[in-house]
């Protein structure tokens, strides 16, 4: 290299060292477990951001799902996590706080927490709740999906009570055509998330039910409890009659294609119906009798939090900053649709189910999973005994009594 060049990069390089940090381009990397995001983040949301953030560099790094919390706990603890971090809800996020492996965000005078109720930091705070570790960004609510054609054929109208759904149902199954019920057994998953998260809180009076039972002042043996297996023992009839084998794939194209007239779904399955070109709308779960309380399970899924050991913290606050106004908001629960946004801004939804279902906010009162917080710490954890329980329930193989008092067991044995 002829010497000139030699020393115009010599001093090119000394001049880059010395630029004020604010000049230089900061690279940003979230880490998440929301691979379905990761378009929207790239051609959305980063742009949305560098608009107002300009020179700002940000990269979306998402891990599969069932991969996220092993290999994130490993990254955080070496050093190379990204500088952001998508944070489950309870005890996985708490737990990475614990070891020191998420920021503190609160109690430093930051103001990215400040437009968010209360009831939306509950999922990532610590058991006192004096200390918050993660931003709240969205909830998925529960409820039914139904194909509206089918309703209009056999001219059927969303039930409000116990009694009207099982007529509903009645009338599908007497009619032969349809399946009455899209739910499949054989994820398990949705027979807890979906129908006893779902149903249940309108017999166990949601949140005072759930505080109940951290508290120790009620058990899952108490009859609100198992009122709600009575009622997912009343559902088997409904179901196909290869619901042992369904999957939650199945239930959708089976619901998609037309071929069932209700579907027990998660708000997270907007998309992917609305993708199958179907008309369908949305119904709250039914209440137990005329004139009880509506409530809802309206579970927050999804926060962001920072690596401690960023060493991009500062452009990490503005980028959460960013993730706390309007403007995201707005983006979010309208291009990630059936995911809504947790802050107390004003959101117009534009899908009209998901305005639907984020509109019973207004009429219904708001819960999240029964075993969410606190009651999980067992091992195995409560949640996969509800898991096999549930749906054995509903394929008719434990009695609501029965399961009732396996669940209790579970909970004495965890020691809440």
């Amino acid at each position: 290299m002829p010497k000139q060049f030699r020393l115009a990069s010599f001093l090119f390089c000394v001049g880059a060292a010395l630029l004020p940090s604010t000049l230089r381009a900061a690279a940003l990397t979230i880490e998440s477990w929301r691979v379905d995001d990761k378009v929207l983040w790239e051609e959305v949301l980063i742009p949305a951001f560098q608009r107002k953030n300009p020179g700002t560099a940000v990269k979306f790094v998402p891990t599969a799902p069932t991969e996220y919390d092993a290999g994130l706990q490993q990254r955080l603890s070496a050093g190379t996590a990204g500088d952001l971090i998508t944070c489950r809800p309870f005890d996985a996020s708490l737990n990475l706080y614990k070891k020191g492996l998420l920021e503190r965000l609160d109690g430093q005078g930051r103001s990215q927490l400040d437009d968010f109720p209360a009831s939306a930091k509950l999922a990532w705070q610590t058991d006192d709740g004096r200390e918050t570790y993660c931003m709240p960004i969205a909830s998925v609510i529960h409820g039914f999906f139904y194909n509206k054609k089918i309703f209009a054929e056999l001219n059927l109208q969303p039930p409000g009570t116990e009694a009207e759904f099982f007529k509903l149902l009645d009338t599908v199954k007497a009619q032969g055509k349809y399946t009455p019920l899209a739910l499949g057994l054989a994820d398990q998953w949705e027979t807890h998330q979906v129908i006893f998260n779902g149903m249940g809180p309108a017999y166990w009076q949601g949140e005072a039910g759930r505080k109940g039972l951290i508290a120790g002042k009620k058990k899952l043996t108490d009859a609100e409890f198992v009122d709600v297996w009575a009622l997912m023992a009343r559902l088997q009839p409904y179901l196909s009659k290869g619901a042992a084998t369904q999957t939650n794939a199945d239930s959708q194209s089976l619901f998609g294609l037309g071929r069932a007239a209700v579907y027990p779904a998660g708000s997270w399955d907007i998309g992917p119906i609305r993708a199958q070109s179907l008309d369908f709308g949305a119904f709250p779960p039914p209440v137990p009798k005329p004139g009880a309380a509506c409530h809802i399970s309206d579970h927050s899924d999804i926060g962001i939090g920072i690596n401690p050991r960023s060493k991009n913290k500062e452009e990490a606050y503005k980028l959460l900053t960013w993730m706390a106004s309007q403007e995201f908001a707005d983006l979010y629960t309208n291009k990630v649709t059936g995911f809504f946004s947790l802050s107390n801004h004003l959101v117009p939804v534009l899908d009209p189910v998901a305005k639907q279902m984020m509109d019973w906010r207004k009429s219904c009162a708001s819960t999240i999973r029964l075993n969410a917080q606190i009651l999980n710490r067992g091992r195995p954890s409560l949640e996969s005994d509800f898991w096999a329980v549930h749906s054995l329930v509903l394929a008719g193989k434990l009695s609501p009594a029965e399961a009732a008092g396996r669940m209790q067991g579970s909970l004495n044995k965890s020691g809440k």
